[in-house]
């Protein structure tokens, strides 16, 4: 697979690092912190404007014409910034897990809603007892005359707090089929649901959702049990991709305000970057950075794997090894500040923030290696 930047692509990356560079300064970025508000109506605009909601989606449906490279290269300029809007939770999981449902009319018409931004779409899938894999759900789905019934509840809903719908796992019961995934698409407001949200470590928040005798008519059955585990898998991989693209910006971004810090801060009459214990280490932090790209390439390169077992397990490799190794390089880049990379007003140790988050999102680190050695035949 070739990852060298075709002109439309370079395009691409140079725009969203132009936004990310004027918007999203640190200082601007803290003060939309101090607003009280994880993002700005104003930044989603031009997120959805340039057409970056729906970079991944074809033209014919009325996005960007990409793939997940684009999702990509939008979200590893995200994490040089640690942009807050919804990118990952509304832009990815939500919009590409729709994608991959069977054609219906409620999703031919939501598509165009959700890329021009008018709309947000989240995805609920994770559990208290699921730890962000994608495990059976245990929140159920009863038919009833004229649709189901869902109950239970759904946990750290990236994105969950602005969007206005919701697509739900669900175990279906009262079918034949039985007890399979499926996907249902709720609104925020339909009675029964309860949504509680949660300021996260790095600054953005994520909800919960409780759902009590929530009742979903038929035509919102997304995807029935026979596809639905399939559907989400495919929406939790595109999004795997973009937590991992986003970590790699961020270790970027770490390492080069390091190495800028080291060359002016002077100890015993000379630059920190003279010192060779110092540069060794700056050296490691390189190493994992370009081990954690490679393998980002690795899962690119899977994404168009038919296998989906293989596609699976290539997805928990790269989310347990970029996880690990952003959270020890924006540890490392705090580690070479000294004091200074431990306050809130240095932009550093925000950076270790996102990653130790970002690395809970989706599956741990842990949870994943796990489950790459369940996988491993003897």
């Amino acid at each position: 697979m070739d990852f060298s930047l075709n002109e439309v692509q370079q395009m691409l990356q140079d725009s969203v690092r132009r936004f990310v560079e004027k918007t999203y300064s640190f200082e601007k970025r803290g003060a939309l912190l101090q607003s009280g508000s994880a993002e700005s109506a104003e930044n989603w605009r031009t997120v959805a404007d340039n057409g970056w909601v729906g970079v991944a989606i074809p033209e014919s449906e009325g996005g960007f014409g990409g793939s997940v490279v684009e999702t990509a290269l939008v979200a590893r300029e995200f994490g040089r910034g640690l942009v807050l809007e919804p990118y990952l939770g509304c832009a990815v999981l939500g919009l590409q897990t729709l994608y991959a449902c069977p054609s219906s009319k409620v999703r031919e018409e939501l598509l165009p809603q959700l890329i021009e931004g008018s709309r947000k779409l989240a995805l609920a899938y994770a559990e208290s007892e699921s730890y962000g894999m994608p495990l059976p759900p245990t929140l159920t789905a009863t038919q009833v005359a004229g649709g189901f019934q869902l109950n239970g509840s759904k946990r750290l809903v990236l994105g969950g707090a602005q969007a206005d719908l919701f697509i739900v796992s669900a175990a279906v019961s009262g079918r034949e089929e039985g007890g399979d995934t499926a996907l249902f698409l709720v609104s925020a407001d339909v009675p029964g649901l309860h949504r509680k949200t949660w300021p996260l470590h790095d600054g953005s928040s994520a909800a919960e959702l409780q759902l009590k005798d929530v009742f979903v008519s038929d035509d919102r059955l997304l995807s029935g049990p026979a596809e639905g585990a399939r559907a989400l898998l495919d929406g939790l991989a595109h999004g795997t991709v973009a937590v991992c693209a986003e970590l790699i910006g961020a270790m970027e971004k770490s390492i080069e305000i390091t190495a800028g810090y080291l060359k002016v801060r002077k100890q015993f009459g000379m630059t920190l970057s003279s010192f060779q214990a110092l540069q060794h280490r700056m050296a490691d932090m390189a190493s994992d950075l370009e081990l954690s790209r490679s393998m980002l390439h690795a899962l690119l390169a899977a994404m168009e794997d038919t296998d989906s077992s293989e596609r699976r397990r290539m997805v928990s490799q790269a989310k347990s090894l970029i996880g690990r190794s952003a959270k020890t390089v924006c540890g490392q880049a705090i580690q070479l500040h000294g004091g200074i990379g431990m306050t809130e007003e240095y932009s550093v140790g925000h950076y270790f923030k996102r990653a130790v988050v970002a690395d809970l999102c989706l599956g741990s680190s842990d949870r994943h290696e796990a489950y790459c050695a369940d996988t491993l035949q003897f």
